[in-house]
């Protein structure tokens, strides 16, 4: 079964997470000085935020496989869709160490399936630790070059707009 997953770019991590715990009801299940990320059932969704320079918002949004044979038919999926995929094998970003699969949606937003295979020490592969403010691993020069809006950010309604 997948779950849905968001990543945001946020300018206060301790904010963020008291507001996000909030939000949720529940603590996340890994912070880090640069990252925090909660692993929910209802809604079943992998939310995480990081603090590590850049403009806040929407960095991308996603959906994880349980499994490499259930990421493998996601991006046939996409494919079929016409879209051009960006892959990544055993690559270590947030924290973690995944295959994955990069695509830009018709609007510009960027989006991952990945299968993630393990935890690392560290936000980013070659960092020696995780100092916020650094380059945010999924928004590399590789993938941005691969599928062009990789990190773009969806805008933020005013507080006195609704829906459009």
């Amino acid at each position: 079964m997948k779950r849905f997953h968001v990543h945001v770019s946020v300018p206060d991590l301790d904010t963020s997470i008291r507001f996000y715990s909030a939000l949720f009801g529940t603590e996340p299940a890994i912070v880090k000085n640069d990252y925090a990320k909660w692993m929910l059932e209802d809604p079943r969704l992998n939310f995480a935020i990081s603090q590590r320079g850049g403009e806040s918002g929407i960095n991308h949004l996603g959906l994880q496989a349980d499994s490499n044979d259930e990421l493998e038919a996601l991006n046939e999926q996409l494919q079929q869709a016409d879209l051009a995929t960006e892959s990544e094998r055993e690559v270590a970003c947030c924290y973690a160490r995944s295959n994955k699969y990069w695509v830009t949606d018709p609007t510009g937003i960027a989006w991952e399936t990945f299968h993630t295979l393990g935890s690392v020490p560290t936000f980013k592969e070659g960092e020696t630790d995780s100092v916020a403010g650094g380059e945010a691993c999924c928004t590399s020069t590789n993938v941005l070059a691969a599928v062009s809006t990789v990190g773009a950010k969806i805008p933020v309604k005013s507080a006195s707009a609704c829906c459009g």
